[in-house]
């Protein structure tokens, strides 16, 4: 779930109070999916494949498991080194995946720029070491691009399985909570009224979501706590009365016992056993929104010893009552007199943990369609203090639908147990195989330590997932399915876009093109703003070529916009346009490149357009002003070496930059932190200059009102140009602004295979059809849009 509380203490002079404040509202955000796993995880455990008997072998072995892999898994594996691979203080799946992409040239991202690497939240956690072991497995990553693309469908694969557990968590949680119901009714009547109640409750938490969590979240953390303290005390309850020296089950010895015992059915209740650690990865996944100390705090101290305390409870219980196994495993063991209190609270609990699932599909889906890998969808921004709060409608009915039809299908905690273990262990896996190319890659750490690391928690969660594997009819054939449907609806989305792109990269035209077009060739230029999106860094777009052939007329003002994403998490607002001229300034072209963080919050149209007229602004303040201090450099090699004019090798930063002379247009100013930027040329044809001055730094808002009476100063030419410029930039925002996109129709290339003609022909253009179109996305005005239509034969 994305609450973003820890970005907004900021630095505090009690630290201490701060983390433990952040420990504590960490509870409802992290942990809700965790810790109400004693609710489910002996029924599952005991479902078929064991027996309980007199000797309490099988139920102290099972209680020695579930203490070990707490042990190793969530607090070992995740917070004392997974938790370090942070990417910016983010953590996740994507945020592993970036971090690779910074250290090592395997994404498949199109139109990346060097000048991306001069973003500030574009570091490395050490400067490279040009000759050790771990440059030669980035020298392997590097070359061949099979790995490239493997790497890919292994982050996708991981991506698929959280919101595949995005489905089961909110079915299996709430369906075990209400299953407490059974102890009051007869086996006629819970069977009529469980399924139903469960239902509800999922359809209320489905749709209440359009609302925001933030609205709600208040009353998370105290839930979780009223809810471990709950377990705590009734796992201390059950120890003293019913078994004192349950924790002699706690050494590994116990382990042994029982696999020698239970043989094949032992390991085959791994599969129960392993639901002991979902919401493990919640852990990392949310870690951007609060604190490294804060999360390992929580659960070092509470959330742990509170899960130790609730199974070995039951296990004490059990150990007396062997007749019970087979019914209810968590409820049999509450006393009768506070059953209906704690039942409350269990329905509660295994909302805010649904909650925390069902934001965090949100959150990674967002994510995915960021970096080109999910088809458009629409992202609604719930909350305006609080970052990345988002709701996306068709996944959330989606999920809802489904995990209706996963309640009323399976109708027992064993089958969705089994669907929702093979879902966490498989993002478990992803996780810990991205993790040992961060530790090689990113922390440089030589390569037999990443294997250390890779052979004992992989070992580990392979062992757990063979064992959800091979329950494949009984329930975890479900997130193999809806994973396989999910990964070819990515890569085929993420194939054409590259393909696309390259298409479009292949058919630009040249700037000399652009610069011949005038009234002795019948074109004709119109009042107003003609904002022209393609994904290019570089060229004059192929659709906009159709589009003058088609009409032979375009704006007086052009502005060719790249919105990108860079393998970061956020764009600091002061970085994210890289603005330039294409051709002379009397052309009153420019370029403007976008970039955005796969968290970032993308703006909407109409802030889009005075955000982007304010940066043209100051723009064209800085460009006169450092006509003579720019060096432009070309690379003769790059795309432009037809004869490019140098206007278009120079773009710069422009966000709150100080600019000497007299302000041509009122502005309002905020002090803002000072930047700085240095420069790198691209790898995509162009050379970007990138310049931010250290300068006393204020934001602009403007208002054009310009002072066309002010005195010349000794440049009376260049500030008569300038504000000629600026005059004729308010003039087109007066007259108005038109966005023209390309509407696409792609088609695979005559002696394609077949299977590339099913994902294009078929695949790629059925989603394109029935998903949100770009203008949907970007929320343009129908009477502002301008579509040009484009076949694309890849």
């Amino acid at each position: 779930m994305d609450l973003d509380y820890g970005k907004c203490w900021g630095t505090s002079k009690d630290s201490w109070k701060t983390t433990l404040l952040l420990a504590y509202q960490s509870l409802g955000v992290v942990y809700g999916d965790l810790s109400i796993s004693p609710l489910y995880v002996y029924k599952s455990t005991f479902a078929d494949d064991i027996h309980h008997s007199e000797t309490n072998e099988e139920i102290f072995g099972v209680l020695s498991f579930v203490f070990w892999t707490l042990t190793l898994v969530p607090l070992f594996k995740y917070v004392f080194i997974v938790l370090r691979a942070d990417d910016n203080g983010e953590g996740g799946t994507f945020a592993l995946y970036s971090l690779i992409c910074r250290h090592a040239k395997v994404s498949l991202l199109p139109n990346r720029q060097v000048a991306d690497e001069a973003l500030s939240t574009y570091k490395f956690e050490r400067p490279p070491e040009p000759k050790n072991n771990s440059s030669r497995v980035k020298l392997v990553l590097d070359k061949h691009k099979s790995l490239h693309t493997a790497l890919l469908i292994l982050v996708l694969l991981g991506t698929c399985m959280v919101i595949g557990d995005g489905l089961l968590t909110p079915a299996i949680s709430v369906f075990s909570a209400v299953s407490g119901l059974e102890l009051s009714m007869s086996k006629d009547q819970h069977q009529y009224a469980v399924i139903p109640i469960t239902c509800f409750i999922l359809v209320c938490l489905f749709a209440l979501q359009h609302f925001g969590t933030h609205r709600v979240g208040f009353c998370f953390a105290p839930v979780v706590l009223t809810w471990l303290i709950c377990i705590s005390a009734l796992g201390l309850y059950n120890i003293i009365h019913w078994n004192p020296h349950v924790y002699q089950a706690l050494s590994p010895y116990y382990m042994l016992r029982f696999l020698k015992k239970t043989r094949k059915g032992g390991w085959m209740s791994l599969g129960g056993i392993l639901l002991c650690i979902t919401g493990s990865e919640a852990m990392f996944a949310d870690l951007g929104h609060f604190s490294y100390t804060a999360i390992q705090m929580a659960f070092t101290f509470l959330v742990y010893p509170a899960l130790i305390l609730a199974y070995m409870g039951q296990a004490a219980y059990l150990s007396k009552h062997h007749h019970t196994i087979h019914d209810i495993d968590f409820y049999v063991s509450v006393p009768e007199s506070v059953r209906w209190p704690v039942l409350a609270i269990a329905i509660l609990a295994s909302v805010v943990g649904s909650q925390a699932i069902i934001s965090g599909t949100f959150s990674i889906i967002n994510q995915s369609q960021s970096l080109g890998c999910f088809p458009r969808v629409k992202v609604v921004h719930t909350s305006d203090k609080i970052h990345g709060q988002i709701y996306i409608p068709e996944i959330n009915w989606m999920l809802m639908i489904l995990c209706i039809a996963v309640t009323v299908g399976f109708r027992d905690t064993k089958h969705m147990g089994n669907a929702s273990g093979l879902a966490v262990m498989a993002v478990m896996l992803v996780t810990t195989c991205l993790t040992s190319l961060v530790i090689i890659l990113c922390w440089q750490k030589p390569p037999i330590v990443a294997f250390i690391f890779l052979l004992f928690f992989g070992s580990i969660e392979l062992l757990y997932f063979s064992a959800s594997l091979v329950k494949f009819r009984e329930g975890a054939w479900l997130p193999i399915l809806l994973a396989l449907f999910l990964v070819s609806i990515m890569f085929i989305w993420h194939y054409a876009t590259i393909k696309k792109y390259e298409y479009d990269l292949q058919n630009k035209v040249s700037l000399e093109w652009l610069l011949a077009l005038g009234p002795s060739l019948g074109i004709a230029r119109v009042p107003g703003i003609g904002i022209v999106f393609s994904d290019l860094t570089s060229g004059i777009p192929a659709n906009f070529s159709r589009f003058v052939t088609n009409l032979p007329a375009f704006h007086r003002l052009l502005v060719f916009v790249c919105i990108k994403s860079v393998p970061v998490p956020f764009v600091p607002p002061d970085e994210r346009y890289l603005v330039g001229r294409v051709g002379p300034a009397a052309h009153r072209s420019y370029r403007c490149i976008v970039r955005y963080g796969y968290r970032d919050v993308h703006q909407d149209v109409d802030s889009f357009e005075s955000e982007l007229i304010s940066r043209l602004a100051d723009f064209i303040r800085y460009d006169w002003d450092k006509e003579h201090g720019i060096t432009d450099i070309c690379n003769e090699d790059d795309g432009y070496r037809s004869g490019a004019s140098s206007s278009e090798c120079r773009l710069a930063v422009i966000g709150t930059v100080a600019i000497s002379g007299g302000p041509p247009f009122e502005t309002e100013e905020t002090v803002q932190p000072a930047s700085v930027s240095v420069g790198f040329p691209t790898v995509d044809s162009v050379t970007d200059i990138v310049e931010m001055e250290p300068l006393d730094v204020v934001e602009r808002r403007v208002r054009f009102a310009i002072d066309t009476d002010s005195e010349a100063d000794p440049r009376s030419e260049m500030d008569a140009q300038q504000r000629e410029e600026l005059h004729d930039l308010q003039a087109a925002q007066l007259a108005g602004t038109a966005f023209i996109l390309g509407n696409s129709h792609v088609k695979a290339k005559q002696g394609s295979s077949l299977l590339k003609r099913l994902a294009i022909n078929f695949g790629y253009n059925f989603l394109r059809r029935n998903c949100r179109g770009p203008d949907v996305v970007l929320k343009v005005p129908p009477a502002s849009l301008l579509e040009v239509g484009m076949v694309y034969v890849l």
